[in-house]
């Protein structure tokens, strides 16, 4: 492990208007660590994640991936440097197949190789030629990641991916964020209401509350806790 971490979050605050959502956030996370983010929401989580890949302008404090300063207001610039983000309304183009879906999203690392997508993927394999849009949610989240992977990110964030799924597929979806993490070495923070289950494929775990961090610690350390969500 490097001793800056992979991704540093010093003093971060950010803002909505006049509302503080994130209130002096200070976090370090490691190559390949997989790290779930939970709290009620409102706490703060999707809008660290916002400022982490830089859509949020209103923000103060320091970010740095890889060595490099995050810059508020600059996506395009930051996902470059290595950052994959899969927001909760999954972003696919939904008129377009899924291969061409896999491939915009290469573009601009010029990866033309969709042979990893389809090896974590199979059913994508045999829709290939489907129009995301006409494809269940499960499906589409896998588009989503696969689109994500197509960047050759060293970190991915993941803004609750299972919501509005059925329990199998969710159980699905997350199954598959632990094979890419573990078979790409990815690191991955992911923010997710299923605490029980993200907490058998994470490292660590962090509980945000009123914009604040208020627990960060190993997830095993969590596991066993009856009543979780009376600490939030």
């Amino acid at each position: 492990m490097g001793t800056a971490g992979l991704l540093t979050c010093n003093d971060v605050h950010a803002y909505y208007g006049a509302l503080h959502a994130l209130k002096g956030v200070s976090l370090r996370f490691e190559e390949r660590e997989r790290v779930a983010v939970f709290g009620h929401n409102g706490s703060g989580k999707s809008t660290l994640f916002k400022c982490c890949v830089g859509s949020l302008a209103t923000r103060t404090g320091s970010i740095v991936f890889a060595g490099q300063a995050v810059s508020p207001g600059a996506v395009h610039r930051n996902v470059q440097l290595g950052i994959g983000f899969v927001p909760q309304d999954r972003n696919v183009f939904k008129d377009l197949s899924v291969e061409r879906n896999l491939r915009i999203a290469g573009l601009k690392r010029r990866n033309h190789d969709l042979a990893p997508i389809w090896d974590l993927f199979p059913v994508l394999r045999s829709r290939r030629n489907q129009n995301a849009g006409t494809m269940s949610g499960g499906e589409q989240q896998m588009v989503a990641l696969g689109m994500a992977l197509m960047t050759q990110p060293r970190m991915l964030l993941l803004d609750e991916p299972t919501t509005g799924l059925a329990p199998a597929l969710a159980k699905t979806v997350l199954e598959s964020v632990d094979r890419i993490s573990l078979g790409l070495g990815i690191a991955i923070l992911i923010i997710e209401q299923n605490v029980p289950r993200t907490l058998k494929i994470a490292d660590r775990a962090i509980i945000m509350k009123g914009g604040r961090v208020l627990s960060d610690g190993p997830a095993q350390a969590l596991l066993g806790k009856q009543d979780l969500w009376s600490w939030f």
